[in-house]
């Protein structure tokens, strides 16, 4: 099982790509589960055309320990198992996190569906506690930063960065390298490339700005779904690959 945290900075279009990318997993034959870390809970939506999955925090709030595995994990799209962690209670924090990642061990969710791949859906404008808890040894393998040539998204793939190097030493997650969301600002690929430099990683893949993107979700499909024979279907495809090499899956 390989265990991959996504981030990026919110409104970066990183739980699309997230989406597209396990639904590309999926139609090969992996057997893939999400993870979303976003205090909105909606990175899955797209998988399960706009119906929302129900919080592990929620359900922990709710019904204490009263659950089980089938109302915390639900299917998507090629039979993409859909989870979200959810928001955190307040006065928890980020410690939220912490806990649904917690609560998804020990009710044996790797064991019952057996994941080739999970993939962590993560907040990247504050890496702190919980939101880091997906970079730490025995959650994520590989870091991915998705970002765009603005200066807040360079920003949050910086600071997001810093942190795997800083936890590098402990024998947390590695960092897999960056994923360039085109939004066609000036410079934008040369902005990236000197991020990359800085940060002492690669562009690991591009991915377009397409009007098929916004089609899809506006039909609340991902692209693999709605275009799957569609340019930008393939551009998933191709990250996806780089990502698979990277990973070794």
């Amino acid at each position: 099982m390989i265990k991959i945290a996504v981030y990026g900075k919110g409104g970066i279009g990183k739980s699309t790509t997230v989406s597209n990318i396990a639904a590309v997993f999926a139609s090969e034959g992996l057997r893939v589960m999400q993870i979303g870390c976003d205090p909105k809970a909606d990175s899955t939506v797209l998988l399960r055309h706009g119906e929302k999955v129900e919080t592990v925090l929620d359900l922990v709030r709710t019904k204490k320990d009263n659950f089980t595995l089938e109302d915390i994990v639900k299917e998507g799209f090629a039979g993409v198992c859909c989870v979200e962690a959810g928001g955190p209670s307040p006065g928890l924090g980020c410690a939220g996190i912490i806990a649904a990642l917690e609560t998804l061990e020990k009710k044996g969710a790797y064991e019952k569906y057996c994941p080739d791949v999970v993939i962590y859906d993560v907040l990247g404008d504050v890496v702190c506690g919980g939101f880091s808890m997906p970079m730490r040894r025995g959650y994520a393998d590989k870091v991915f930063v998705i970002t765009s040539g603005e200066n807040m998204a360079i920003h949050a793939a910086a600071n997001i960065a810093m942190a795997v190097e800083n936890f590098k030493d402990r024998g947390y997650a590695q960092l897999g390298g960056l994923i360039l969301n085109r939004r066609n600002v000036k410079n934008e690929e040369e902005k990236v490339a000197e991020l990359a430099e800085d940060i002492h990683s690669k562009v690991i893949g591009t991915l377009s700005r397409s009007e098929l993107v916004t089609d899809a979700e506006e039909q609340q499909k991902t692209v693999m779904e709605a275009y799957p024979n569609s340019p930008m279907a393939e551009e998933y495809r191709v990250l996806a690959k780089q990502i698979r090499k990277l990973c070794g899956i």
